[in-house]
């Protein structure tokens, strides 16, 4: 009993303390190391939306960009950040470890954020400003500026694939009490992300607008400092996974030895097919996988042969274990999940992006007084939305649907993600009628040369409350959906594929508004978006995203029904 016990002070998810040393449930992990994770979370969105939740701006007063090249300059730069994160978890899967690669891409981060803050403060650098928002940058100035901002995108692009499963990494699957406290893990990540997101979309913000850009930048710079600062500080108490070697390498592996014996049968008896002699996957501190029936000609790279054997060792390009061929199944069964999430992240952007120049012609002004809030300012409805959703949905929404649904969740994760679908278009939909009534109230009086109507910004709160409650489900569901669906040896990789559908949605809502312009301006009209949005439709463009939303929403039902969960 005595050795039971002992046993049992450690985890047997194959994680290690930061000596190296089996992981001890009572002096690691969970809720001890929760704190460190969410508090650097916390800190990095503050620093990151505090740079770039006013960044449409800075492109068209400080770079003199048009509306149109602005709104496409910003799209590709999110888009650039929700690529990268592929880099930084190919390295954390394959070779760094997650703990590394956040470090490593941490202090790149910081690089970039410190090159910007000077790009925008330093004379020579800065652009030359010949009165308030007025401005003009050399192509030299302009190209220190956007390298210090894809050293961002490096930098945060890497490291943040692998902050949501390092913290779920810190809760040992193979204890149910820690199991279940995971999902709670993901919506408090989720609060602690927008709690930074709504100090980052107000304070820096106002520095940048009263008193200037390079103070504003360097707000956010101190933050991204104090993020990392956080990360170290929890070192001791982290539990550690190893990196199980090139992902990349054993699906190619599978597709290879797969191809080659395109000619072989796959015995009705799978319990023949090659598979690792031990308890564990051939990957150390990995789960094995359970053989299904789908896409079964992968099978048939593991059906042994004399030939897959060499001087007494197996080929792993002609024989491959079934946990291996099950890795590259689950990817494919992940694929049609993800790519029904790139309509949403279209919508989800426009808070940085179509929301501010909408914003821009309305009364920014708050109540008598002199005061004008910075339109970039609104955003902080988003993450508000957010605050308030996050524990709504935890301790009212989980337990009411529990009663219907029977799931210890209360939703399934498709489903949350769903719901989110689902309330997104009511997102558009809304600001494509605010957009018509603002516009209708410029033709009526005839102000088109007006950038204020006569209307509050503040109308602007329901499109983003409702976006907010759509990323409550959608996004927290993503998380969780996309970190218990991988394998064990894939979960950076995972969580950085479903970020691409982030990537994907800014390239898609960029080349919808380069789509549109180019259709829009024919005939020398104004298209659209045009630098003077009293003279453009931009609610067409809002409904049309609502439209392609709808679309969407069927789409994913029917990807959502035709999935099976795995199962490890």
């Amino acid at each position: 009993m005595e050795v039971m016990g002992d046993e049992d002070m450690y985890t047997k998810d194959g994680t290690l303390d930061f000596r190296n040393n089996p992981a001890n449930k009572n002096k690691t992990g969970a809720w001890k190391a929760s704190p460190f994770i969410l508090g650097n979370q916390c800190c990095e969105r503050l620093g990151y939306y505090g740079m770039s939740s006013n960044l449409l701006f800075y492109y068209t007063t400080q770079l003199n960009q048009h509306n149109a090249t602005a709104s496409k300059n910003l799209s590709n730069w999110l888009g650039t950040c929700y690529v990268l994160p592929l880099v930084g978890a190919f390295l954390a899967d394959a070779y760094l470890g997650r703990y590394r690669t956040i470090a490593t891409f941490s202090v790149i981060y910081l690089l970039g954020m410190a090159l910007l803050t000077l790009s925008a403060s330093v004379p020579g650098l800065r652009p030359t400003c010949y009165k308030k928002d007025e401005c003009y940058a050399t192509n030299s100035q302009t190209a220190v500026f956007f390298l210090a901002l894809y050293l961002v995108a490096l930098g945060s692009g890497g490291m943040r694939p692998c902050v949501s499963s390092y913290g779920a990494d810190q809760f040992d699957d193979t204890d149910e009490v820690e199991k279940g406290h995971k999902s709670s893990f993901f919506n408090w990540l989720y609060f602690s992300l927008n709690i930074g997101v709504l100090i980052g979309c107000s304070i820096p913000v106002l520095i940048q607008e009263n008193i200037g850009w390079g103070w504003g930048f360097g707000v956010s710079t101190v933050a991204t400092g104090i993020a990392l600062a956080f990360f170290f500080s929890g070192r001791r108490v982290y539990r550690f996974q190893k990196p199980g070697g090139n992902p990349l390498t054993r699906l190619c592996q599978v597709l290879v030895a797969s191809l080659r014996k395109y000619r072989v049968e796959v015995p009705d008896d799978k319990s023949t097919l090659y598979e690792a002699a031990d308890a564990e996957a051939a990957i150390v501190g990995r789960r094995k996988l359970d053989h299904t029936n789908e896409f079964r000609f992968l099978d048939k790279a593991a059906v042994e042969k004399e030939s897959d054997h060499c001087r007494g060792s197996v080929n792993p390009w002609r024989l491959c274990t079934v946990t291996q061929v099950e890795e590259l199944k689950w990817i494919i069964r992940l694929l049609p999940v993800l790519a029904t999430g790139i309509i949403f992240y279209s919508v989800f952007g426009q808070m940085s992006n179509l929301f501010l120049l909408q914003a821009e012609y309305m009364d920014a002004q708050l109540g008598r007084s002199n005061f004008k809030i910075p339109v970039a300012s609104l955003a902080i409805f988003n993450p508000i939305s957010v605050i308030f959703w996050v524990p709504v949905y935890d301790r009212f929404i989980i337990p009411m649907t529990r009663k219907f649904t029977g799931h210890k969740n209360g939703l399934t994760q498709l489903q949350r993600m769903g719901t989110g679908l689902f309330i997104s278009v009511f997102g558009m939909i809304s600001a494509g009628i605010l957009e018509m009534f603002r516009v209708g109230i410029v033709r009526r009086q005839n102000s088109y040369k007006v950038m204020e109507a006569p209307i509050s910004v503040f109308w602007q709160v329901p499109q983003h409350f409702i976006v907010g409650c759509a990323e409550v489900f959608t996004n927290i569901g993503q998380l969780e959906f996309f970190y218990e669906q991988a394998p064990d040896s894939m979960r950076s990789l995972c969580a950085a594929l479903s970020l691409t559908t982030t990537a994907l949605g800014n390239y898609l809502s960029s080349l919808l508004v380069a789509i549109v312009m180019a259709i829009s301006t024919r005939n020398g009209r104004p298209g659209w978006i045009p630098d003077n949005l009293n003279y453009g439709h931009l609610h067409y463009f809002f409904l049309l995203l609502a439209v392609l939303s709808a679309l969407n929403l069927g789409v994913f039902i029917v990807v959502a029904k035709r999935y099976s969960y795995n199962k490890q």
